[in-house]
């Protein structure tokens, strides 16, 4: 009797708690409908591609049926045969009594189907095989799709890439057993939880569902993130120079200035002590000089590269230079800042003036010949509704690059972390890298158009000259010592773009490394993790398969080679500096007060 009083009680319980479930998910879904109500239409020409390539692609695939009949069958056949023998083997082994199939089978693993019941249990089997038949079919037919110049393929293939993600069966709960499992166990929570979080995500995001990669609440800059000591010696309204504090009794004559992207926020460089590039640069005996940009808003409108290049750059390494007492400084320019960099130093050339006496480029693009995976982010259609988006702006609201490098990896940034979230009701992770990466900034109108017109599409500064400031711009312009850092997997920067634009520069002075690893964790790459190695080789020539075929590869981080070329252009030791000088004395502590700020439209 005790037993039997004891299931019942569990049993009611059990009742009870679905039954509150139910009623929080039913005020949930109210909150959800509102916040979906309050998305702002957008244009279309950023949601998805454009009605010229669409068209473009059915009059392939009604050519390709009209003359080649025999080869749509082909495929045709093909998959039908597959799924066919996917049937057989399905009621073969259940004829038998049992489910059972090789545990190699899926090899290699996709880690979205790691849950046994995806091998041993029928219908996620056939659902997950089907849907990797399906794929693999569509896949094939956009690779042989003729009738396409390659960058349509290629904008093709990526959006198809897209439906193949969006449609995998663990993005649904009815085919996610990890998600029916969990709110079985839980009696609904985990659902109620994941609505809660969708709701969550869908108000910050004013109805815009992207998923929150990492705890909002477990960082706060400043205090856990970016804590090397420092203090602004300069503010303008284009940025914020941070002067770090000498960590050794003496410092190398010439200071070093860092120009971090202003797409991102530059504490990544910062992230905590253990790997934090610019603590470790101080500890090796630098005046250490590193811009923190405005976040714009509306009022940058008219903000172009040439503002970024007058009240920024030149800016910065005057400062620099009259805090240090120095003629000169050594620059590092990382992504967008890198190829800012190299405009400005194109232009300082030309107009005869030395103030930079080598510079450092870290995954920096020079050379847009080949667009890699931005391919469906550059053509006249996105640009058209970008350009029509920040002339009505003012600006380019960091929610869109957000967006566009998220889809650039679904699978990880999008689809995995919805799963998570939404279905298995997990709260975001408290991870510091990924806090960064959520933490954007926006980018002002002008810049936006030169920056996707002039340089990505025209490919002006490696092809005719950007103009700009009076000036026609090349790459070549660019002759004093260079060193290089690219990343083996980079897909923002890829290595074998920023290779071309090195060799395209003057400098009779070039060093390039490879970096292993990708973005941000191939240059956030301490030597005391011991993680990611590296290739260094000849002079940077000719193509890049053949300089990597040249360059010997080392273990451990690139940062104490690069040191080791820095110091050599860096001068004598001298006593370590102040903060700030009588010009420019020291105001607020590092991080300072741009890096701070959240602008939202």
């Amino acid at each position: 009797m005790a037993r039997d009083e004891t299931e019942e009680r569990d049993t009611g319980e059990s009742l009870e708690r679905l039954n509150q479930n139910l009623a929080r998910m039913e005020e949930l879904s109210k909150r959800l409908v509102a916040a979906l109500s309050a998305r702002k239409p957008g244009d279309a020409g950023l949601e998805g591609p454009g009605q010229e390539l669409m068209l473009k692609t059915g009059m392939a695939i009604w050519q390709e049926a009209l003359t080649n009949p025999a080869k749509l069958m082909e495929r045709q056949v093909s998959y039908w045969s597959q799924t066919l023998t996917q049937y057989m083997e399905l009621q073969k082994e259940l004829s038998q009594g049992h489910f059972a199939l090789p545990a190699t089978e899926d090899a290699p693993q996709d880690k979205r189907f790691s849950n046994p019941l995806w091998q041993t249990h029928p219908f996620f089997h056939t659902i997950k095989t089907q849907y990797m038949i399906s794929a693999e079919a569509m896949r094939s037919a956009v690779a042989e799709l003729d009738g396409l110049s390659p960058r349509d393929k290629k904008k093709v293939a990526f959006f198809a890439g897209q439906i193949i993600d969006l449609f995998a069966p663990t993005n649904y709960l009815a085919t996610n057993p990890d998600a029916l499992e969990k709110a079985v166990q839980t009696d609904g929570e985990s659902l109620v939880k994941g609505l809660e979080n969708l709701v969550r995500d869908l108000e910050a995001r004013h109805g815009e569902i992207l998923p929150v990669l990492a705890d909002p609440t477990a960082f706060h800059v400043g205090e856990n993130l970016a804590t090397a000591k420092g203090a602004v010696v300069f503010r303008n309204q284009m940025f914020e120079l941070i002067q770090y504090a000498a960590t050794t009794e003496k410092v190398h004559q010439t200071p070093l200035v860092i120009f971090p992207p202003w797409i991102n926020k530059f504490y990544i460089l910062d992230l905590k002590p253990q790997n934090s590039l610019i603590q470790w640069i101080v500890d090796q005996g630098y005046t250490l000089f590193v811009v923190s940009w405005k976040n714009p808003d509306a009022s940058y409108a008219e903000t172009g590269f040439e503002t970024y290049i007058e009240d920024g750059y030149l800016k910065a390494i005057d400062v620099a230079c009259a805090v240090s007492g120095q003629d000169q400084v050594n620059a590092v320019g990382y992504c967008v800042a890198g190829t800012t960099l190299a405009l400005t130093l194109a232009l300082k050339a030309k107009r005869g003036q030395a103030r930079v006496k080598s510079a450092t480029f870290f995954t920096t693009l020079s050379d847009f010949s080949d667009q890699g995976e931005f391919t469906p982010f550059l053509d006249s259609d996105f640009v058209d509704a970008i350009e029509r988006q920040v002339e009505a702006e003012g600006y380019l609201d960091s929610h869109y690059m957000s967006k566009t490098f998220s889809y650039l990896r679904a699978k990880d940034l999008v689809y995995g972390p919805a799963v998570r979230s939404y279905m298995l009701g997990e709260p975001p992770p408290a991870f510091d890298l990924l806090f960064w990466n959520g933490d954007s900034t926006n980018l002002p109108g002008k810049m936006t158009v030169q920056y996707l017109r002039g340089l990505c599409q025209d490919n002006g500064f490696s092809a005719d000259g950007f103009a700009l400031m009076g000036e026609k711009l090349h790459v070549s312009d660019v002759r004093l010592p260079i060193c290089a850092i690219a990343c083996e997997t980079d897909h923002i920067a890829a290595w074998k773009d920023s290779f071309r634009g090195i060799v395209q520069m003057g400098s009779k002075d070039k060093t390039f490394i490879l970096s292993e690893s990708g973005h941000i964790a191939g240059i956030v790459n301490p030597p005391a993790k011991k993680k990611y190695g590296h290739w260094r080789g000849p002079e940077p020539i000719g193509t890049p398969d053949a300089w990597k075929e040249a360059a010997a590869y080392h273990e451990g981080s690139w940062w104490p080679h690069w040191e080791a070329w820095l110091s050599k252009r860096a001068g004598k030791k001298v006593p370590a500096r102040a903060l700030g000088n009588e010009s420019y004395p020291a105001t607020d502590p590092a991080p300072g007060s741009y890096v701070r700020e959240i602008v939202t439209g």
